[in-house]
């Protein structure tokens, strides 16, 4: 289903007065009150649109523009791949935004077209931890900053597990027999959606031991001049994906109908499933659905001898380079990577902090993905220094190993784009 969200939000020296209005899907809240003159608009575009998410954006776009009443601040989201095909119509049309959320793959098409503006130059990022620095630059520049780190996980029914007498996985023998058991009590183990699931479980089992020996940027180098293949490295993990399909573990058919967090997370407050694979930002959302169980979010349990976490640096901020406001643009960015706000966005959305000495959410159900997260058992999804559209060519395999094609197809599928794209450069 689609929904679209958009807040107005305005802010004037004296005393304002605000209304919400509803048209059918679409919600703004708009100020009445004339503006002052020699006030500046800037427009900020983003995929946050939960009601939470808008929450905490608008309390953040409200500071900003408290702190500098001569900026005004609109903010107006899309849901999934809605929002990437507007955002790329309204650049090609050079109608783009001020400031807007950017992906991976969507970084390398706009950075290359020179439609990002260099943010190396902001106050706040002196604050990013090394780690996510080294992601952010590229020969020298900076060009979008991350507001989270987000995390892949594990949803487990805590209290349907313990009624089977069954136990959280710990490593991939464990999980292999905790869905087998449910499989022969005719119960489907693991929810999957049609984008994130298969495609970080792949990632995560495929690279996990190049980030363990630190040799990405190496493995990436060669992936990025065409001298390797992609497959190479994802078999494994899509191995596991097929696998996991073919012994009924996760039903194929449902999977390719479900949405991520949104169909996903309804189907599992049933509680008729014990996992569910899905971001762990969404474990808030989860809790609020009020679910008659207990739930935790485990890392993923794909190793021989334990679990590893897929990461990523997320919710990206960008800001337009021909934006016709770039220095209010810059200034409203450079406000929303505030400590104080970095750590309030992430809490809210179950994640991490990229910053020196940030926090981890203190969403409970969360909890077990911290200790992976501090010892390094890590992945990260979109590797900066992998110059390749791998978050959108691994959903592409996610869908067709879901719609019966075979593992050798979608490898050879895989790195017959991966040639292709070398080619092209």
């Amino acid at each position: 289903m689609r929904r679209r969200e958009c807040v107005l939000l305005s802010l004037v020296i004296w005393s304002s007065i605000f209304t919400l209005g509803g048209c059918g899907e679409r919600n703004t809240v708009t100020n009445y009150q004339e503006l002052p003159e020699n006030v500046t608009s800037i427009t900020f575009f983003g995929n946050k649109y939960e009601p939470e998410n808008v929450t905490v954006i608008e309390e953040i776009i409200s500071g900003f523009m408290d702190e500098n009443p001569d900026i005004r601040v609109s903010y107006e989201s899309l849901k999934g791949n809605e929002y990437f095909e507007a955002l790329n119509k309204r650049m090609d049309a050079q109608k783009g935004d001020d400031v807007f959320m950017v992906n991976h793959d969507v970084v390398l098409e706009l950075e290359h077209e020179g439609k990002l503006a260099e943010l190396s130059g902001l106050d706040s990022i002196s604050n990013y931890t090394e780690a996510m620095r080294g992601q952010m630059e590229e020969d020298g520049g900076i060009y979008w900053v991350p507001t989270t780190v987000s995390a892949f996980g594990l949803y487990c029914n805590l209290s349907l597990l313990k009624e089977h007498e069954q136990e959280v996985p710990e490593n991939l023998e464990e999980w292999e027999q905790v869905c087998s058991y449910f499989v022969k009590e005719g119960i489907t183990p693991v929810i999957a959606n049609n984008d994130i699931s298969l495609k970080t479980l792949a990632i995560g089992k495929g690279f996990y031991s190049v980030y363990q020996d630190n040799s990405q940027a190496e493995v990436f180098e060669q992936l990025n001049q065409g001298k390797g293949k992609l497959s190479d490295y994802l078999a494994p993990g899509f191995s596991l994906a097929e696998d996991m399909i073919t012994k009924g573990y996760i039903n194929a058919a449902a999977a390719l109908e479900t949405n991520k967090t949104s169909d996903d997370l309804a189907e599992f407050v049933r509680g008729k499933s014990p996992f569910m694979l899905t971001g762990a930002w969404a474990a808030g959302r989860v809790k609020s659905m009020d679910p008659e169980f207990e739930f935790e979010v485990a890392p993923y349990p794909v190793l021989e001898d334990g679990s590893l976490l897929v990461i990523n640096a997320d919710t990206r901020l960008g800001v337009n380079a021909d934006s016709e406001h770039l220095d209010a643009a810059l200034q409203f960015v450079e406000y929303f990577t505030r400590p104080e706000n970095i750590q309030k966005f992430a809490d809210q959305q179950s994640s991490f902090s990229p910053l020196k000495g940030g926090s981890p959410s203190s969403v409970q159900e969360i909890q077990p993905l911290i200790s992976c997260y501090q010892s390094g058992k890590t992945v990260i999804g979109t590797d900066g220094f992998l110059e390749l559209p791998i978050w959108e060519w691994t959903k592409e395999v996610s869908v067709k190993l879901l719609s019966g094609e075979t593992l050798d197809e979608t490898m050879e599928w895989m790195d017959e784009q991966n040639a292709a794209e070398r080619g092209s450069q």
